[in-house]
């Protein structure tokens, strides 16, 4: 089993209130390469910082690393669109971040990006593909395309408080910008990621399409996004089976109900809860009070440990390791 760490960036990140995916918007850029190195390498390298919420809440990405470090799975970074250069080995299927979701064509790449997806997919030699985005401002790259597609599906946020009217807006712009109604686009994935979404979509929807086609067991480890990416792929046509792992906190979240959209696509939806409550200590509270319910494949990892039988306490203390390694009282 290989996990498929999609790492892009878009231009709405930039977009006051709407990501928590960094301590400020200029720094936004840098989450998914420093994201990649975690995973990685269990700390950054070229990144010059540990990616933290403006409230000081760590990635999900040291979740993931923890799980690693205690799974023990192979792990490859796919670069749709960074920022930012990387040290985590990675394949590079696209050199051009996404622009602003309100920019007529956010993602002019998109059919690119996901036909090399695909090609890479298929030709993966392992029989099981995790995969897991890092993206800044990716839910609401996410909620545009699902309502290019005649999707009302909703979804997650970043931040406690989901600033849905924020994104609803946005995207109702950039369904202008576009010269769009909602579900234009119906059976038009590709050219709804081009027109309304960011490249990790492309990439992902790709990833699941080219591992399904070669007879590969699919899992995509995310929330909401992941969700869309799904979405993307049914209006592609593919009815294969195939499983969203996501966590307790997206399944939780009252502003999106994942299990219902889940049962319309037909995906297996499998939520794992980390027991966050049981441990007193900053690198677990933040996300209690509904920071970073997910992202860098933090379900899925999770889901891996329960598989592999790791319990949630060994998870929970590795994390907290790993964060007073790295972040300490920076992050406090």
């Amino acid at each position: 089993m290989t996990f498929l760490l999609v790492a892009g960036t878009t231009e709405t990140a930039t977009i006051d209130g709407i990501s928590a995916a960094g301590a400020s918007p200029d720094l936004m850029a840098q989450t998914p390469a420093a994201d990649a190195e975690l995973v990685a390498y269990g700390r950054p390298v070229f990144a010059p910082f540990v990616p933290v919420s403006p409230d000081g809440c760590p990635t999900p990405g040291l979740v993931t690393r923890a799980v690693r470090e205690l799974v023990g799975f192979d792990a490859v970074t796919i670069d749709a669109g960074l920022a930012a250069r990387t040290a985590a080995p990675a394949v590079s299927l696209g050199n051009e971040p996404g622009l602003d979701v309100r920019d007529p064509e956010p993602v002019a790449n998109a059919a690119a990006l996901f036909e090399g997806a695909v090609e890479y997919a298929r030709g993966h030699p392992d029989d099981s593909l995790v995969v897991g985005e890092t993206v800044p401002g990716g839910t609401t790259t996410a909620l545009g395309v699902l309502r290019a597609l005649g999707e009302e599906y909703g979804v997650s946020s970043s931040l406690p408080a989901n600033p849905i009217d924020l994104k609803r807006e946005v995207v109702a712009d950039a369904l202008d910008a576009s010269d769009l109604e909602p579900g234009d686009l119906t059976g038009e994935p590709i050219e709804a990621v081009r027109r309304m979404g960011d490249p990790t979509l492309a990439v992902t929807a790709g990833l699941v399409e080219g591992g399904l086609e070669a007879g590969k067991t699919v899992t995509v480890a995310g929330g909401t996004q992941m969700l869309a990416a799904a979405t993307l792929v049914r209006h592609r046509g593919v009815d294969d089976s195939f499983t969203v792992a996501t966590t307790s906190f997206v399944a939780d979240d009252d502003s999106v109900d994942v299990h219902a959209a889940a049962d319309d696509l037909g995906v297996d939806l499998r939520v794992t809860d980390p027991g966050f409550e049981h441990t007193d200590h900053v690198a677990t509270e933040h996300y209690l009070a509904g920071v970073a319910k997910e992202g860098v494949g933090m379900g899925g990892a999770l889901h891996l440990a329960d598989e592999a039988g790791v319990s949630m306490a060994a998870v929970r203390d590795r994390l907290v390791e790993r964060y007073d390694d790295l972040v300490g009282d920076d992050g406090a």
